[in-house]
């Protein structure tokens, strides 16, 4: 074979190659979202303080993904997120032109046996998350209760949106853990009309991580007294109510310390952005710099401000970590979890 031959072929094999995106239809990964849109799936009704995250995030993400695409929210709630994750684990495409901002305990669900929890977590892909928070209980005013001992002696009206959700399971394992009268009431479909109801009268609280939902919906309802934070569902107290004591305060053995912490995993990972499983890989690269560069964003932060949602940037390695660890816990710890979320403890 002489030498011009030779660098023919080489020739060629190189001309092959970058031909080959075009020829198997698949764009580069740069120029993938130039001219396309993506549904940004929102784990709740509109008016809360998820959609408050959301509408402040989504014009801004869009401008940090190449090809500028167009981002159309959907709204999609349902058992407390566990609708929209079964969604974007088993229908949604997997091409990276489908997301979603779920409630942060859903991908806990599959771990807690949760009906209808139909997916695995740890195969999704995870950008990031928007906020690490903590939870309190909020009680109206008028419900009469104000401290811990209140919850500990008098029934407590609480609404929620159903299994899977917070507002569900938080006073469920508070009420087996620590033997506090919670009635949760289910089948609102929002935390806006928890919030509403709570207004109207029809039960008198909402558990869950709710700080950023009330500053944002609620403005007047904390500095003019209210409601009040009778305790937190939290590890340690948030400053913001230095009064309200944590429940991990109360803990009384190594064993129940560890289901809290289980329990509340979710909290780190606090408004989670997901994407089904399969999606090329070198897109969830460019998709999670451009998470990365948003939350760094001043124009977003500015606006993050002026709707009073509080971010505080997890990344997706990070998520991903804490899903391990949870999901990696001993069976003991699980099973006396479960049996926390299970029991409605009157």
């Amino acid at each position: 074979m002489t030498r011009w031959t030779r660098c023919a072929l080489a020739g060629a094999a190189v001309s092959a190659l970058a031909l080959a995106p075009s020829l198997s239809g698949a764009a580069p990964a740069h120029d993938f979202y130039k001219d396309r849109q993506i549904t940004f799936i929102v784990s709740t009704d509109a008016g809360g303080g998820i959609p408050a995250y959301a509408n402040a995030f989504v014009p801004h993400f869009a401008t940090h993904i190449p090809g500028r695409p167009r981002i159309v929210v959907q709204y999609m709630p349902g058992a407390g997120g566990v609708r929209a994750m079964n969604y974007l684990y088993a229908i949604a495409p997997k091409d990276g032109t489908v997301m979603g901002l779920v409630n942060s305990p859903s991908p806990y669900a599959p771990l807690f046996g949760v009906s209808g929890a139909q997916y695995d977590p740890i195969r999704m892909n995870w950008l990031g998350s928007l906020d690490d928070t903590g939870g309190i209980c909020a009680a109206w005013s008028g419900s009469g209760i104000r401290t811990w001992q209140d919850v500990l002696n008098k029934e407590f009206i609480v609404g929620s949106t159903g299994a899977g959700s917070q507002m569900e399971t938080f006073p469920i394992m508070v009420n087996k853990l620590f033997g506090t009268k919670i009635k949760v009431i289910s089948g609102y479909k929002g935390g806006n009309e928890v919030f509403l109801a709570m207004e109207r009268g029809e039960v008198q609280g909402r558990c869950g991580s709710l700080i950023s939902s009330l500053t944002s919906t609620r403005p007047d309802w904390i500095p003019q007294k209210k409601v009040y934070v009778p305790f937190q569902v939290a590890l340690k107290r948030n400053p913001m109510f230095p009064d309200a004591p944590a429940i991990s305060e109360f803990a009384k053995d190594e064993h129940t310390k560890r289901v809290l912490e289980l329990l509340l995993a979710h909290m780190s990972m606090d408004k989670p952005i997901v994407l089904p499983p399969g999606v090329p890989s070198e897109r969830i690269t460019m998709l999670r710099a451009a998470f990365h560069a948003t939350m760094n964003d001043a124009d977003f932060i500015a606006d993050a401000n002026t709707q009073r949602v509080t971010i505080k940037e997890v990344s997706g390695d990070k998520v991903v970590e804490i899903l391990e660890h949870a999901f990696s816990m001993p069976p003991d710890v699980v099973e006396s979890a479960k049996e926390a979320m299970s029991s409605s403890g009157g």
